[in-house]
């Protein structure tokens, strides 16, 4: 079989019947996914939780659900841009000795930016630092966001934000072993394949 001609008939013929190596090769797939998990695991990730609640009742008590919308739209990306600000990013640097650009660009995650439970996100090779980390920054948007809304600084005075879980927040390694197995099975049954098909006839 040529590199780059289509398989044909035969090809894969041959391929269903050397079923024991390319199986072989997805069990050393999933071995060696582990011993690299146990050998350089992925850092942990801890997350804590913000509660906010646009009281959209008392905001607009009279308007309707497209006025709804653009407001929600409007007054979360204001609170994205403070999760993220300058101000909160330099606090958690100079508190942890990491750089701003390090914990935008991957340190850090936000996830679900909407009414309800915000989570805050952090990794760090060891539980305790990205427990510590995760818990700052949520405490810390909390504060900013409150003084901004006390002090009509931007945001709707209607807003309330407090912490819903701050203390004993969940960890677990950011990549599951289930990932790694998964991708080592792959990745060795393509190698598997690609060897009875361009290297000769299985035995």
């Amino acid at each position: 079989m040529h590199l780059f001609s289509p398989p044909s008939l035969n090809d894969l013929v041959r391929l269903l019947k050397a079923w024991r190596f390319w199986v072989l090769g997805a069990i050393l797939g999933v071995a060696i996914g582990a011993a690299v998990y146990y050998v350089a695991p992925p850092p942990y990730r801890a997350r804590a939780t913000v509660t906010v609640d646009f009281n959209l009742e008392e905001a607009f008590p009279q308007d309707t659900d497209r006025q709804y919308f653009y407001y929600l739209e409007r007054e979360t990306r204001k609170l994205e841009d403070i999760a993220w600000s300058d101000d909160v990013m330099k606090q958690l640097s100079s508190e942890f000795g990491i750089p701003v650009d390090e914990l935008r660009g991957g340190k850090l995650d936000l996830s679900q930016p909407a009414e309800g439970g915000w989570h805050f996100y952090a990794n760090d090779e060891t539980v305790r630092q990205a427990v510590e980390i995760a818990s700052t920054w949520a405490q810390l948007f909390t504060e900013e966001v409150n003084a901004k809304v006390d002090a009509s600084d931007g945001l709707n005075p209607f807003i309330r934000v407090e912490p819903a879980q701050v203390e004993n927040l969940p960890s677990e390694r950011s990549l599951p072993l289930s990932t790694y197995l998964l991708i080592g099975a792959i990745g060795f049954l393509a190698v598997s394949a690609f060897s009875v098909l361009f290297f000769g006839k299985a035995k």
